[in-house]
C-alpha cells in the first residue's frame, strides 16, 4: 500500500475511534507532523483546537486593528491622526499573551508605516521623506512595544485583580506608544521639531501641541471602555 494511502487511512481510523492502530504507532510522530494533528496522546486534539482558536481570534484582532487605522487615519487632530487601535490590541494581548500584543501592535506599526509613506499621515510623511529607515523602524518599535507592554502588565495585575489588569494595561499601552514617539522625535528629529515648533520650547510643543491632545484622548478611550474590555476578554475566554 503506498504510504500516502496508509497514513490517510491511519489518520481517519484515529479520528473515528479516537486512537491508532498498534501496529502503526511507530509512524504518530511523522503522521502528527505531517497532518497538523496533535497525535492520538490524550489531550492532543485540544491543544489542536486551542490552537486553531488563537490563530482565528488573532485573524479577527488583526482585521480590526487595520480596519480601525484606516479609519482613524481620516480623524486630524494637529499634525497627527487619531485612532481607536489600541482598544484591539489591549484586548488581544490580555486574551492571548504579550506575544500576541506584540504582533497586533506590530500591524498597527506596519499600518502607520504604509500611511506614512503614501503622504496620508501628514506629519508622518515629512518624517518618512527626512528619514525612512528610522521613521519605519520608530513606527514598528512602539508599536510593537505597546502591544508587548500591555500583555504584560495584564498578566502581572490580573494576578491579583483580573479588572485592574485590564485598566493597568488600557493605560500601559497608550502611554508606551506615544512615550517612545515622542522620544524617538527628540532623539533623531530633532531639527524637525525645532521648524515645527516656530521658537516655542520643545518640551511644551511635544507634550502639548503635538501629541498633547490625541494622548490625551487615546488614554480616555481605553480607560473609558476598560469595562467593555474587560467583558470582552471574558467572553473570548470563555468560547
Amino acid at each position: 500500500m503506498p504510504s500516502q494511502v496508509r497514513e490517510k487511512n491511519i489518520l481517519h481510523f484515529t479520528v473515528v475511534w479516537g486512537t491508532m492502530p498498534s501496529a502503526y504507532t511507530k509512524h504518530t510522530p511523522k503522521i502528527c507532523a505531517a497532518s497538523g494533528f496533535a497525535g492520538a496522546a490524550a489531550g492532543g486534539y485540544v491543544m489542536s483546537d486551542k490552537k486553531i482558536k488563537k490563530m482565528v481570534g488573532l485573524s479577527i484582532f488583526t482585521a480590526i486593528v487595520v480596519v480601525l487605522q484606516l479609519l482613524g487615519s481620516f480623524i486630524k487632530i494637529g499634525t497627527f491622526s487619531f485612532s481607536l487601535v489600541l482598544i484591539p490590541i489591549v484586548v488581544g494581548a490580555a486574551v492571548y499573551g504579550p506575544g500576541a500584543g506584540a504582533f497586533l501592535g506590530g500591524v498597527f506599526g506596519a499600518v502607520v508605516t504604509i500611511a506614512c509613506a503614501n503622504g496620508s499621515d501628514y506629519g508622518g510623511s515629512i518624517l518618512f521623506t527626512a528619514n525612512p529607515f528610522l521613521t519605519i523602524f520608530i513606527c514598528m518599535l512602539k508599536g510593537i512595544l505597546a502591544g508587548a507592554a500591555a500583555g504584560g502588565v495584564y498578566n502581572l495585575a490580573a494576578k491579583k485583580n483580573v479588572y485592574l489588569g485590564v485598566f493597568l494595561a488600557a493605560v500601559a499601552a497608550p502611554v508606551v506608544n506615544t512615550g517612545l514617539f515622542c522620544l524617538s522625535l527628540e532623539l533623531f528629529f530633532r531639527s524637525i521639531l525645532v521648524d515645527w515648533a516656530g521658537g516655542k520650547d520643545l518640551v511644551y510643543y511635544i507634550f502639548v501641541v503635538l501629541v498633547g491632545v490625541n494622548f490625551l484622548l487615546e488614554l480616555a478611550a481605553n480607560v473609558v471602555c476598560s469595562p467593555v474590555i474587560f467583558r470582552i476578554i471574558k467572553l473570548v475566554r470563555k468560547s
